[in-house]
């Protein structure tokens, strides 16, 4: 698959009145509740992350390889990525041909997710370690009208991705982890919206 992923998120205080709100607008079911293990790979020198790119396995109900890349439009409204995946049959046999060609792991992120779909647009209610978010994807004029019959603020909107998040929170913090895990956060208390301010309207965090 390789198409363009135009997407925002937002973070969720009340995820009960969000679920109502999506159901009440006809959106269906796409994808129960599903944990997420994400590992992320690049090169020695970094030159993926250099880049802006993120090659990443992924194992939930499949195993998925994903490559993203910037696309080249500039859009300070929407996070523009070109996105390119492919389904594997063997979540450690791809590891190891990655390893083999000069990609390591270097990370690895942990979520629950539930998906919803509702004409072009797919929403996904993301539980990470440090909150829960709501990311809606598809065209912008859908996506802009999604915001407006959820009740959303437009310029609330974070188009940062959550490891971006999670730099950010890390150092304000000094959390002294890198992996995004469920375990690694089971004793840690993150007060998100002190940190909101960071990421809301689109504003890239300081890194």
């Amino acid at each position: 698959m390789n198409h363009l992923e135009i997407e925002v998120k937002f973070f969720i205080p009340d995820g009960k009145i969000l679920k109502d709100k999506i159901k009440s607008l006809g959106c269906t079911m796409h994808h129960s509740r599903v944990f997420e293990y994400n590992a992320r790979y690049d090169t020695e020198d970094g030159s993926l992350l250099k880049n802006k790119c993120l090659l990443r396995l992924r194992k939930d109900s499949k195993i998925t390889l994903t490559h993203k890349s910037p696309s080249n439009e500039e859009d300070t409204n929407f996070k523009i990525y070109r996105e390119r995946e492919v389904r594997v049959s063997d979540f450690d046999s791809m590891e190891t041909i990655l390893t083999a060609i000069g990609y390591y792991r270097f990370q690895v992120y942990e979520k629950w997710r539930e998906t919803w779909k509702t004409g072009d647009l797919i929403l996904c209610m993301d539980t990470m370690p440090f909150g829960l978010f709501l990311e809606i994807e598809g065209a912008p004029d859908s996506i802009r009208q999604m915001i407006d019959d959820l009740g959303l603020q437009w310029e609330k909107r974070i188009l940062s991705s959550y490891m971006e998040i999670f730099n950010v929170l890390k150092k304000g913090e000094e959390l002294g982890f890198n992996d995004v895990t469920f375990d690694n956060f089971s004793n840690v208390h993150i007060p998100f919206e002190q940190y909101l301010h960071r990421f809301e309207a689109g504003r890239i965090p300081h890194k």
